[in-house]
């Protein structure tokens, strides 16, 4: 089955969870890097995932885009990085998984607020998009974005060039006045705008929110727009802890919240940071309720 098909017809969809704080919590600091120095330990995770009984596994690639990897100082090749990204993932999932070519931020910002243009993110995009696509990724999710317009950019040049199913998840600051990014993007404005761009489905991820919290951003996607929704929240809040940003929500509480996304309207539903192996079981243990 095709993934635009599986997406059309699965009614509830587990994706996985954190691969980055993972990789930091098992002494491997080096991100996406690592899909070139520590293969092993990338598809360990992924196998991990997998194992849970997750639909979709995403790749270790996020922020792999030039832009990124050049002004972050990032000693990688972009082809080289984001291919190893999709073998990894293909190589952990069984045979009724999907893989989803991970794309994020440039982390840079747009004219009038940054010095780049549309058109250059858009070209960075269509890049990292490529290599994911020829190296066989089954979809793309373009996740943790707090600007639309860079959603935006990134999502055109996916849907422009590739005849994949495209997945937009934007990170929220404030589940609060229409749950808000930190560029003050709204809920409604997200949803409306990604989906009369072309996304197959759009959601929220990552963010300054807990699983409860993101259960209100739900609602207000579901609201305005007749696409399906993704909720992947972190494991609680983020906070400060002896100069370390922890995640220490547990995997039953995890559960719960990820239980409260489905009551608002989440099709789709995984984790973001601090989430782990352990977390997605809880969360795969909900979904046999549903």
């Amino acid at each position: 089955m095709g993934f635009l098909e599986f997406l059309q017809s699965q009614k509830i969809i587990l994706l996985d969870g954190a691969m980055g704080t993972t990789l930091d919590k098992r002494g491997l600091m080096l991100r996406a890097r690592n899909n070139i120095d520590a293969p092993q330990a990338v598809l360990k995770i992924h196998k991990e995932y997998a194992a849970c009984g997750c639909h979709i596994l995403t790749t270790n690639t996020l922020t792999m885009n030039r832009i990124y990897i050049q002004t972050h100082n990032v000693d990688v090749d972009v082809r080289e990085v984001n291919k190893a990204g999709a073998e990894l993932a293909r190589q952990a999932a069984g045979k009724s998984q999907y893989v989803l070519g991970d794309i994020s931020s440039t982390g840079q910002l747009l004219e009038p607020y940054g010095d780049y243009k549309e058109s250059c993110f858009y070209d960075a995009f269509r890049e990292q998009a490529g290599i994911l696509a020829e190296a066989g990724v089954d979809g793309f999710i373009i996740e943790t974005i707090f600007d639309v317009r860079e959603a935006l950019c990134a999502l055109r040049a996916c849907k422009d060039n590739f005849s994949l199913p495209v997945i937009v998840s934007i990170a929220f600051a404030t589940q609060t006045n229409g749950a808000r990014t930190i560029m003050g993007n709204s809920a409604s404005e997200c949803a409306e705008k990604l989906t009369e761009a072309g996304a197959d489905v759009i959601g929220a991820n990552c963010g300054d929110i807990d699983p409860g919290q993101m259960a209100v951003v739900v609602s207000l996607l579901r609201s305005a727009t007749n696409l399906s929704v993704l909720a992947q929240p972190n494991a609680g809040k983020p906070r400060l802890h002896d100069g370390e940003t922890v995640f220490d929500m547990t995997p039953a509480a995890f559960a719960e919240g990820i239980r409260e996304c489905l009551r608002a309207g989440a099709r789709l539903v995984g984790g973001c940071c601090g989430t782990t192996p352990e977390h997605i079981k809880a969360a795969a243990d909900v979904l046999c309720e549903v």
